[in-house]
């Protein structure tokens, strides 16, 4: 019990990171054509435009793959006291959102980007309570 106490900080981020990836790749699963259509428009002036359908299967898969991969991570730690699942979401989740900020960026949508700061910042730490390398 006493692992599952000094780790808490670390599996409330992943539950949390979970939830958020998982939520958000099945809008784009189940609403694929209204979220292609919004995000056409949105880089429609950008030289990002001709790559859209691509860009939002590759931010599905891997918005899907962390929050998998997070939630898988908690039942691996309950089995094994690993973080090292939770420790990869993490990464990829962080590829993610830089992925994200990216686009937002180079669509010059400033306030959209800046939503996604939160975010990136507790991917970064949940990569920090769970990076077990000295």
């Amino acid at each position: 019990m006493d692992i599952i106490f000094k780790n808490l900080p670390a599996l409330f981020a992943a539950l949390f990171v979970a939830i958020l990836f998982i939520q958000s790749a099945l809008d784009k699963i189940f609403d694929w054509k209204g979220n292609l259509g919004w995000l056409t428009g949105h880089f429609s002036k950008t030289p990002l435009a001709p790559m859209v359908p691509m860009m939002l299967a590759t931010i599905t898969v891997m918005e899907l793959a962390t929050g998998l991969m997070s939630a898988a991570g908690l039942i691996y730690f309950l089995v094994t006291g690993s973080l090292v699942l939770i420790f990869w979401a993490s990464v990829i989740g962080a590829l993610s959102l830089t992925a994200l900020f990216f686009g937002q960026r180079v669509a010059k949508d400033y306030p959209g980007a800046a939503v996604l700061v939160p975010y990136f910042i507790l991917t970064i730490v949940l990569m920090l309570l769970t990076n077990s390398r000295p």
